[in-house]
């Protein structure tokens, strides 16, 4: 279990975040490392002030998907960014903004919030990633 669980970020949609935290919180249960790398339309959505909106949906998921989705929401189900947190709490998670994405969307560091560990480079995250598997979400 020493190999990590790398998750590459790209989508920013609830149903992918949700996903990807999922596996990051399985992943420390277990005790395996994970390293979380934000691109693009994710990192947008650890933007402090965005993290609790509604992100929407991927394209396939539907009408009958969104209504799926409320229903386990009205009963309670945690969103994809407490489930993270749960992550964190639970095991090694490193959760880092990819710097390109950063510049790209003029993100300041101090405006994402407080679980983003903080900002890399793609070398630096292939490099952390070692021999473990990388998941492209």
């Amino acid at each position: 279990m020493d190999e990590p669980l790398n998750l590459v970020l790209f989508s920013g949609t609830d149903d992918r975040l949700q996903a990807a935290s999922v596996l990051a919180a399985g992943a420390a249960a277990l005790g395996k490392p994970g390293n979380v790398f934000l691109q693009y339309w994710a990192l947008d959505a650890f933007r402090r002030e965005r993290i609790d909106a509604d992100h929407g949906l991927a394209p396939e998921a539907g009408v009958e998907g969104r209504s799926r989705v409320d229903a386990l929401r009205n009963a309670g189900q945690v969103s994809w960014a407490d489930t993270f947190r749960q992550a964190k709490d639970l095991g090694r998670v490193d959760i880092q903004a990819c710097s390109l994405s950063m510049d790209l969307l003029s993100i300041e560091p101090d405006s994402l919030d407080p679980m983003v560990d903080g900002v890399e480079g793609v070398t630096a995250f292939y490099l952390n990633a070692g021999n473990g598997q990388v998941v492209f979400i």
